[in-house]
């Protein structure tokens, strides 16, 4: 369990070191292996950590993080399929919409880590409904099997995929939930990680496509077709994550020469994956202030 007032585990001493959470970063993102990350943090044990302790620490628990039930009487989850001929092929996706709509109203699509569709951002997608909004959140390992039911599987799992290939999905999930029976025509999309990656990249790619768009801790596009950008753009970033903050001079200035309308946020002192209430990493005063952010700027584009 978490204590949401520090963000420190309550089995746990002292605040988890700063490094640590560098460490698991590198981790997570394939930079380090585990047996590299796990001998890092071994290194702490003169500070009074055991090993043990701070890798309980650092994984999520999902059980303690859900912020809206599946069972909530304001949303209704569904699974959908939808084709990617450019990708996959059949692809698939957890498709929330409020109970009260009559009608159409404005799509977001929710866009994962770089491990499978978790109960984290499951969760963020009835989050995004019970704003109102219909959301969709695709689950890029479906080709696999979908997500394993833990992150490290998940992890191995996408990694082993195509890059283009998954850009593709998301590309066709894109135009799937904007085309749908429910959509009014107006796209939003929100990811986090791997998922602002994927953001960036829908709104350079098919900029046709996306209305607005807002990339958590998420690299930009490849350069040659940053120009194509027209959806306005919120840019949500920690500031101890300096893995992604090293990419963020060069993305604004195409982005001022291309005019794009954006806001960039930092949030001070959160590091990557600040969002994620199922982590150590979350902050919850920020997580809040950037999701409350997240649901105006739809609001203003997309209503």
């Amino acid at each position: 369990m978490t204590d949401s007032q520090n963000n420190t585990p309550q089995s746990l001493n002292h605040p988890i070191p700063q490094e640590a959470f560098d460490w698991y970063d590198e981790y997570a993102h394939g930079i380090i292996d585990r047996r590299t990350f796990v001998q890092r943090l071994s290194t702490l044990s003169a500070a009074g950590f055991t090993t043990s302790g701070l890798l309980a620490a650092l994984m999520p628990d999902y059980a303690s993080a859900e912020q809206v039930s599946f069972n909530d009487p304001d949303i209704k989850a569904t699974f959908v399929k939808f084709e990617s001929p450019q990708g996959h092929g059949e692809c698939s996706g957890y498709l929330v919409k409020p109970t009260s709509l009559e009608g159409k109203a404005p799509t977001v699509l929710v866009v994962h880590e770089n491990r499978g569709l978790n109960p984290y951002v499951k969760d963020v997608a009835r989050r995004v409904a019970k704003a109102g909004f219909v959301a969709f959140a695709p689950d890029a390992l479906h080709p696999l099997g979908g997500y394993p039911g833990n992150d490290d599987d998940g992890r191995a799992m996408q990694k082993t995929m195509d890059k283009v290939k998954l850009e593709q999905d998301f590309i066709a999930a894109a135009k799937f939930i904007k085309a749908h029976e429910l959509s009014s025509g107006k796209l939003g999309a929100v990811g986090f990680c791997f998922g602002g990656y994927i953001v960036n990249m829908l709104a350079a790619a098919v900029p046709e496509t996306l209305d607005a768009g807002v990339p958590f801790y998420g690299t930009p596009a490849v350069e040659e077709i940053r120009k194509n950008i027209k959806a306005p753009l919120l840019i949500q970033l920690g500031e101890l994550d300096a893995r992604v903050n090293a990419s963020w001079p060069e993305y604004e200035k195409d982005l001022k020469a291309n005019g794009v309308e954006y806001t960039m946020h930092m949030y001070p002192e959160a590091n990557h994956g600040f969002h994620n209430d199922s982590t150590p990493r979350y902050d919850p005063k920020q997580a809040e202030l950037a999701w409350e952010r997240t649901i105006e700027f739809f609001k203003k584009h997309l209503v």
